[in-house]
């Protein structure tokens, strides 16, 4: 359950005891149809996003609101006052090289400090921001660009800018291209010095919550990307309601300042709704720019963050990681005795949270006790060493994994939401979660399960429409108040909502069997030998599954069983490790009737990479694409 809003809060020593409020339920024909929740938080109904940070300077100018990374690895804190002033003469230097209220300013970079300060910059000058991801096509840079009217890019590095160079004559609205790595942010914050303060705030008081934030551009598993609209208003109302219903993440508890690294693309709106959130609330907030282990894990271990914003994939390699590195010091055994406690421990608390049961025994919290400096701290410690919450979405996490995490001291709340819903519409409720699901509608969010098992999504947070330069503006998105999100799910009997597949990715077999391939691939990419899996089926007569190994996971196999290296392109032809892949499909097939179980597989020699063009970068399978790219490995199993 949840917090009410104001008046209650997560802390009986600090806030008062929390007041538990459960969603509405409408049911049809005995089935649960829709599940709503009033908003915790009061709707804004003047200003904009750009006056948060004034507004952090003016009530706490000494408070810690970001840290900045330096070159030798350390962290630099700035505080709300200082935050502020950066804003200030960055949207002053945007005003002054000639943007005007309304301007498309794209911004193409990984998650670094500067983002923020730009997002913050650009709304407080009128204009409206647009993401491009960095590892994006110039193909798809272009598209954006165009599609948006951007007049201005700003780039990471000299080499993005130098790519987009030949299309450069067929963007006629793109007047300017600054690169941050040559220090044109700094230089724009130079460039305005001579204007009067009093000019952003002008701007800023022009701006409601009525008015164009941002154009997000949906990262597409197929066709070209849609520019999703999103208001200042849209941005309250989610990071709102999502401060107040996650008040562990949000609000300390303890005298540990809460703080949260984000290393999930800033491009993508989850990234940018948390990266909000934390100025809003005040919760010290870095900025990772790359995933790659030898980075992220040094980032981590100086930052030291108590909330990760992360996903399913991420929590899977810690832990697939973690148990490598036990069976490399012959401590597999302990490591599997440690995950089955954690997992049982996990769940027994959730039963005492949900009334279902008393809690964790003596002899399991004993057993935990004893893992605990093991095999628990050594995980927490790989995160920082302060992580006690984590923020997962983009796919469901499993109920094992989410039981191993919070019975190891991470809680996990789980969402589930869409770029056009501004991030997440469904999310854990901290005193009640039930592992498996996404949780439960987040406050002022509607949900609603179509008679063909459509979810449908309603609430101020939901966009008001696409953006479409031909039609004048906006499209509308939603209808009556509606909008379909092409993801089919069921509400239980409390108002939990379990995604089940998406809509146009359903397998209808030749034999008439539907079959959503998503719980399949979830269950089977959880395997620590294997990365990506597509389950195939539709107008077949029976279901099949492309699989990819894992290059980490396949490393430590060999080197524990004593085998020598060989090119990637060989290791899908070991028999032996076939047979384990094999032992991991039999697995998953015991949760299945024998229409819906795969009956034939192959191990490709590659992996579905966001370069190839087989994932989104929010590590989504682009299905087209990989049937047309592997259509002879497919057409063989069914020759």
């Amino acid at each position: 359950m949840s917090p009410a809003h104001s008046s209650t809060a997560p802390d009986d020593d600090v806030y008062g005891a929390p007041v538990l409020v459960e969603p509405e339920i409408r049911r049809l024909d005995g089935v649960v149809r829709e599940a709503s929740m009033a908003p915790f938080a009061k709707p804004v109904r003047h200003g904009s996003l750009a006056d948060l940070p004034f507004d952090n300077a003016n009530t706490a100018p000494d408070a810690v609101v970001l840290g900045r990374k330096t070159a030798d690895g350390g962290w630099r804190d700035v505080t709300a006052k200082g935050f502020a002033a950066e804003v200030m003469a960055v949207a002053k230097g945007l005003i002054a090289e000639g943007l005007v209220p309304g301007d498309r300013l794209a911004v193409m970079a990984r998650t670094v400090y500067e983002w923020t300060v730009l997002d913050f910059a650009a709304w407080a000058a009128g204009l409206v921001t647009v993401p491009v991801y960095p590892t994006s096509s110039v193909f798809q840079t272009r598209w954006i660009l165009h599609d948006s009217g951007a007049v201005a890019l700003i780039t990471e590095t000299a080499g993005q800018a130098a790519a987009l160079g030949p299309e450069l004559p067929h963007l006629p609205d793109l007047r300017r291209v600054w690169t941050m790595e040559k220090g044109h942010v700094d230089a724009l914050a130079e460039a305005g010095t001579h204007l009067p303060d009093a000019e952003v705030e002008v701007r800023r008081g022009m701006l409601v919550p009525d008015t164009l934030a941002t154009l997000v551009y949906t990262s597409g598993t197929t066709g070209r990307p849609k520019g999703c609209a999103l208001t200042h208003g849209n941005f309250f109302a989610e990071v709102d309601n999502a401060i107040e219903l996650l008040y562990p993440v949000f609000r300390a508890r303890t005298g540990e300042e809460p703080s949260v690294l984000l290393f999930l693309p800033m491009s993508h709106v989850f990234g940018r709704m948390v990266a909000v959130a934390c100025v809003r609330a005040r919760v010290r907030l870095g900025h990772a720019p790359s995933l790659a282990p030898q980075d992220l894990l040094p980032d981590l271990a100086s930052f030291r963050p108590t909330c990760l914003l992360t996903i399913p994939y991420m929590l899977e390699k810690v832990f697939n990681s973690a148990r490598a590195r036990a069976e490399s010091g012959g401590r597999a055994a302990t490591f599997d005795r440690a995950a089955s406690v954690a997992r049982r421990y996990g769940e027994a608390v959730e039963e005492r949270q949900t009334g279902s049961g008393p809690g964790p025994s003596r002899s399991l919290k004993a057993a935990r006790a004893l893992y605990d400096p093991l095999v628990y701290r050594r995980i927490r410690n790989a995160m920082g060493g302060r992580v006690r919450y984590a923020i997962c979405g983009g796919s469901p996490l499993g109920r094992r994994l989410g039981a191993f995490y919070a019975g190891a001291g991470i809680e996990v709340f789980e969402g589930y939401g869409l770029t056009e819903t501004t991030g997440a519409s469904t999310v854990t409720p901290p005193l009640k979660p039930r592992l498996g699901t996404v949780g439960w509608p987040l406050p002022g969010t509607r949900v609603r399960i179509a008679a063909d098992g459509e979810i449908l999504l309603g609430g101020e947070h939901v966009l008001r429409g696409y953006w479409d330069p031909q039609a004048g503006g906006v499209t509308p998105a939603a209808t009556d108040g509606w909008l379909p999100t092409g993801d089919i799910g069921e509400l239980d009997d409390e108002g939990y909502l379990t995604i089940t597949g998406r809509k146009k990715e359903l397998i209808i077999t030749a034999g008439g069997k539907s079959i959503a391939p998503a719980p399949l691939e979830n269950w089977l990419r959880s395997h620590p030998l294997i990365s990506q899996v597509m389950v195939l089926g539709d107008n077949r007569p029976y279901v099949s599954a492309l699989v990819t190994l894992d290059p980490d996971g396949i490393a430590h196999w060999r080197r524990m069983n004593g085998r020598h290296p060989v090119p990637p392109e060989l290791v899908a032809d070991d028999e032996e490790l076939l047979a384990i892949v094999q032992r991991a499909v039999d697995e998953a097939n015991k949760m299945l009737s024998r229409p819906e179980s795969i009956r034939r597989f192959t191990v490709l020699p590659v992996d579905f990479t966001e370069e190839a063009g087989h994932l989104t970068p929010s590590m989504k399978l682009r299905r087209e694409a990989i049937l047309r790219d592997f259509a002879q490995e497919v057409e063989g199993l069914y020759g």
